[in-house]
């Protein structure tokens, strides 16, 4: 693939992979983007993954055609992306590595060397020329590790954004950027959104044609439509408006009052009603659908003095990731002890920017007058805005 007349993508498709990071089921596989940049000084832009070194050097070097790289730039240590640091620095012995001093000390964990006599430390506002393409590096800590760098030629006006702008699924699999978008980056990186904030001023100043990310596709045109993108996941604010209902069910009783609560709803006119089974459905596909939309409803069992383990799961993503800015409420299914709903919302004490519907929904083992009328007062809460 060619990016710009000198820089070309030389990144790889996994297939292989079912979980990203051990967790996210990836059924569409994954890329690990790689790039270079041909100029009197060559310069490739990260590795990839260990169970590809072949096909990685041999991409580089049908681009390369018998030239030889004077720099690997390493933006982000993460192995899908440095695990061929190692075997690029025997295969080049007099290529430079650049990348951030946090970045050489994980190097020295990795793979027992720091690459001391060979190594360039950048740091935030430096520069690298490579003849007329010049490199500015820009620290993105905790984006979403902390020796990230990002990259931007100013030549090309390409913006080499390390994970940020990066999506599920390799790229010889067409589908759609945005869901997949927003379930990486709410996954990956949801929990740092001020430190994407952070480099989102930083990088407004530049004239972006390209983005190029280390996952996903190389977005070139409409690129206020990512940036935009970004910008709102990362102030946690929903983006459209909406209302998730996550529950448990154990023997069917609240799953009977999460679809006539989906009923009601839609009979009072809410623009868009999700139900996910959290048992059932992938937990991260459910988080991102919770951060996507402007309200919650939260039903499930009361579990030994808990909450269903399924529902704790699901609340403790959502925590960790700083859920924030919505709107709550909250359904409880007991047969002895009336006390899921009040667990659930001390789960969310520390959390920011959350509204509590006034109305709860309690279920006394099975929906009855009075907890079907508690149904239809939640539904015309909740759609009062609407």
């Amino acid at each position: 693939m060619t990016i710009a007349s000198d820089v070309k993508f030389i990144g790889v498709n996994d297939h292989a992979i079912d979980l990203f990071e051990g967790m996210y089921e990836v059924p569409k596989g994954m890329s690990y983007n790689s790039y270079v940049i041909l100029d009197e000084k060559v310069a490739i832009m990260d590795t990839v993954g260990e169970g590809f070194t072949g096909q990685w050097l041999q991409n580089m070097k049908s681009v390369l055609e018998n030239r030889r790289p004077d720099y690997l730039i390493v933006q982000h240590m993460e192995p899908d992306h440095s695990a061929n640091i190692l075997n690029f620095a025997r295969e080049f012995p007099k290529a430079q590595i650049v990348a951030s001093a946090k970045a050489f000390a994980m190097m020295e964990n990795f793979f027992g060397t720091d690459f001391a006599q060979r190594r360039i430390v950048v740091s935030d506002g430096d520069m690298l020329s490579l003849g007329k393409h010049k490199l500015k590096f820009v620290a993105a800590p905790m984006v979403h590790w902390p020796e990230v760098i990002v990259t931007y030629d100013s030549t090309e006006k390409i913006l080499f954004s390390a994970d940020a702008f990066g999506k599920f699924g390799a790229l010889d699999v067409e589908e759609d950027w945005l869901d997949e978008a927003r379930r990486y980056y709410i996954g990956i990186v949801g929990r740092y959104g001020a430190q994407v904030q952070s480099l989102l001023k930083k990088v407004a100043v530049w004239d972006i044609r390209a983005i190029c990310p280390l996952h996903g596709p190389v977005l070139r045109e409409n690129l206020e439509y990512y940036l935009e993108k970004y910008n709102t996941w990362s102030s946690y604010k929903p983006e459209e408006e909406g209302i998730v209902i996550a529950y448990t069910s154990v023997y069917g009783n609240t799953q009977k009052a999460v679809m006539l609560l989906k009923e009601k709803l839609r009979e009072k006119g809410c623009p868009k009603v999700v139900v996910a089974d959290l048992a059932r459905c992938d937990m991260s596909q459910a988080v991102a659908l919770a951060f996507k939309y402007g309200s919650l409803v939260l039903a499930t069992t009361v579990y030994n003095g808990d909450v269903f383990p399924p529902m704790g799961e699901f609340i403790h993503w959502l925590i960790e990731r700083n859920f924030a800015n919505r709107r709550v409420a909250f359904a409880e299914n007991y047969s002895w002890s009336p006390m899921a709903a009040k667990v659930m919302k001390e789960k969310f004490e520390k959390s920011k920017g959350l509204t509590f519907a006034e109305t709860s929904v309690r279920i006394a083992s099975a929906l009855n007058a009075e907890s079907i009328a508690q149904i239809e007062a939640l539904a015309e809460e909740l759609c009062r805005e609407y």
